[in-house]
């Protein structure tokens, strides 16, 4: 056997085993989400924010992360034209599709998607507000669920919201980046679609105010 071949074995062996064990951590103290009611791994002492710091998981689904079933979308079945752009959240693959109005670029980004098909909003939004360092705050109902959550979180390491984000014309929804690279790919959000924070920020310079947004 050749040591190209053993080492390709040795690697997929290690990915199976992995896969298998999939993340739990013995001896870790399991804490829940009050909000989502999701098991949370690796979380922060009481009043961090929701996605500061902690890892929310369905337990009813496949944790591990969705990029192998990426396929390239057309936007002709899903938008009547690309004025403005045009940006389809695929809930089901977890992965943002943008087109720009012209069709000269097209983008895909793996994503973070809501925990909960109640946390989940589908249907047709648009973009109307794009911030550069976003800040954070809980929703009414997050913080009647959870008042130690804290009333306001500056931009940085600890904001939920990654370096950039979209206003949706939803309220209380928008994409954005996320500093806990691990909950792309996976069911991870209280609502909201959640990107790499490399990504939103080449997303919110090709998106404008007016850029059409379907998840679905």
């Amino acid at each position: 056997m050749s040591m190209t071949a053993f080492n390709r074995r040795a690697f997929l062996g290690s990915a199976v085993a992995l896969g298998a064990t999939g993340l739990a951590v013995p001896g870790l103290a399991q804490q829940i989400d009050p909000y989502t009611g999701q098991p949370i791994y690796g979380g922060a002492a009481g009043g961090a924010t929701p996605d500061a710091g902690a890892v929310q998981y369905d337990n009813g689904g496949d944790q591990r992360h969705n990029i192998s079933s990426f396929r390239a979308q057309d936007w002709r079945p899903y938008f009547s034209n690309l004025t403005n752009g045009a940006i389809l959240c695929d809930i089901t693959s977890r992965a943002v599709h943008f087109w720009s109005e012209d069709e000269s670029v097209y983008r895909v980004y793996p994503s973070s998607i809501p925990v909960s098909k109640d946390l989940t909003r589908l249907g047709r939004t648009e973009v109307i507000k794009k911030v550069e360092g976003p800040s954070w705050a809980p929703t009414p109902e997050m913080k009647a669920r959870n008042p130690s959550w804290p009333d306001f979180v500056p931009p940085g390491p600890d904001n939920p919201l990654g370096t950039h984000a979209l206003w949706l014309s939803w309220q209380y929804y928008r994409i954005h980046g996320t500093h806990d690279t691990r909950k792309i790919g996976r069911k991870s959000s209280n609502g909201c679609i959640g990107l790499y924070n490399e990504h939103i920020k080449e997303l919110f310079g090709m998106a404008k105010i007016g850029t059409q947004v379907l998840l679905i």
